[in-house]
């Protein structure tokens, strides 16, 4: 069989060098059926300046597009960042964050309203009656600690503020974790993707040289060579898909979208190591929806304070003096003294609905407290859970699929085996790495689930 298909294309190509001499020209290359040496294929690639997983014929139209790009990598060098980094610049370059701290200005300005002391009123009148001219001011009079008690409501609101910028800063902090963790893992994509490439390349590269051996048929090649423009094709969507990673790290940094970063804490990094006890008292402790609740209570409790305080008597003190009243004297003093009578207003439903939304607020409280407390346990054995399915996978399920791909490939090039096996091998072996990296990034999102829960840093 072998002998007949070499003398079957010695007669073809014979047939074409003589057409082609007939007709005063070179040999047509589209009437040679065999496939190059796989020595020739990889040398041509490298002159035309193909990457790995790229097609040959690619070459010459992309290289002026592939120089422009590494005299960018050169001329713009990656910056490296690790996760505390990113921290850090979020913690002075993130928008959100920094709308929200505005607010405390608002706050603080509250206290000043508060502190303000209530404006005298000056008058002036002149009758055809005596005295003809009168001149005098009133004074309202605080002495009940109505000041204080608006003082005090305003520090609560301040404080309420201060938790809700607390609030704002743990999303970020969980949005900067996951953000970061995302564009390590579609890094890891890539490079998973890169590697799948080559081997669909190396797979490629055997099939060929069974096929000029005459050991298999052409139609294993083809099978090869679509492999090998779905990893090509493949990869450029990973590529596509880590620069929109990158791309919203940058935003929520407010760093250029073009910025390229090295990502300096591997997807592998294992997270602190916690404990279900400390972390449930840790969250009743710091939780913000706890703390929220908490402050809005104290807030309450100022309001109805500086509501009792309002019940007493408002005091008012008028001094000035009368002029130009003959016979009896030209100018005369002149003194009064105002006390508001709190019979039929003493702000009794505003104190009663008071009373129902401190009632109100404990009740959520409580509530809050142990929803926050389920959460955290659902959370933490979440995060175990994810611990074991990465220890399966890196300890198992991962060097099993690896060694199954690698007798499959060994197999085919001894001929043991034909080429749907090692697409398979491949397959699997690719679909358990990918399972694996998505682990890894379950397991840093569960982090951030139950870091966001406590309300505190767990790392």
């Amino acid at each position: 069989m072998l002998m007949r298909r070499t003398i079957f294309r010695i007669c073809i190509l014979g047939i074409a060098a003589a057409a082609g001499c007939l007709a005063g020209g070179a040999p047509s290359l589209k009437a040679q059926t065999a496939a190059p040496p796989v020595t020739q294929t990889i040398s041509k690639n490298a002159s035309l300046g193909v990457q790995p997983g790229q097609d040959a014929t690619q070459g010459t139209g992309s290289s002026t597009q592939q120089g422009a790009a590494s005299s960018t990598q050169q001329t713009s060098p990656r910056r490296q960042i690790t996760l505390q980094d990113a921290f850090m610049i979020a913690e002075r370059q993130n928008l959100d964050l920094a709308a929200s701290r505005l607010e405390r200005a608002v706050a603080q300005a509250g206290i000043r309203i508060a502190g303000e002391r209530p404006n005298p009123t000056v008058s002036f009148s002149a009758t055809r009656d005596t005295p003809h001219e009168s001149a005098f001011f009133d004074q309202p009079l605080e002495i009940w600690g109505q000041r204080g008690r608006r003082i005090d409501e305003a520090k609560q609101e301040l404080s309420l503020t201060e938790i809700e910028i607390g609030t704002t800063q743990r999303e970020v902090r969980k949005n900067i974790r996951e953000a970061y963790y995302s564009a390590a893992l579609a890094r890891a994509f890539t490079l998973q993707q890169t590697k799948a490439t080559d081997l669909a390349h190396r797979l490629r590269d055997i099939a060929k040289a069974r096929f000029d051996a005459g050991d298999i048929p052409q139609l294993e090649v083809m099978q090869a060579d679509v492999g090998v423009a779905k990893a090509d094709a493949d990869l450029e969507v990973t590529r596509q898909e880590e620069r929109v990673a990158f791309s919203k790290l940058s935003a929520l940094l407010n760093e250029p979208s073009s910025t390229l970063w090295e990502i300096g804490s591997p997807l592998e990094t294992a997270p602190a190591t916690v404990a279900i006890n400390d972390v449930v008292q840790r969250a009743i402790g710091a939780n913000y929806d706890i703390l929220h609740l908490q402050q809005e209570a104290n807030v309450e409790r100022s309001k109805a304070a500086l509501l009792r305080a309002e019940r007493l008597p408002e005091i008012s003190i008028e001094a000035g003096a009368d002029f130009n009243s003959p016979p009896d004297f030209q100018v005369g003093a002149r003194g009064q003294l105002t006390v508001g009578v709190p019979i039929f207003n003493r702000n009794q439903g505003e104190l009663a609905q008071s009373a129902a939304n401190l009632a109100a607020l404990e009740g959520q409280l409580l509530a809050k407290k142990r929803s926050v407390t389920g959460d955290v346990d659902a959370a933490f054995y979440d995060l175990a859970s994810k611990q074991t399915q990465v220890s399966l996978y890196h300890d198992k399920v991962l060097p099993a699929a690896q060694q199954v791909e690698a007798l499959a490939e060994e197999s085919y090039r001894a001929g043991r085996a034909n080429i749907l096996e090692v697409l398979n091998a491949q397959k699997d072996i690719q679909q358990t790495e990918h399972e694996y990296l998505q682990a890894l990034f379950d397991l840093q999102q569960a982090f951030a689930e139950l870091e966001e829960l406590v309300g505190e840093n767990l790392d």
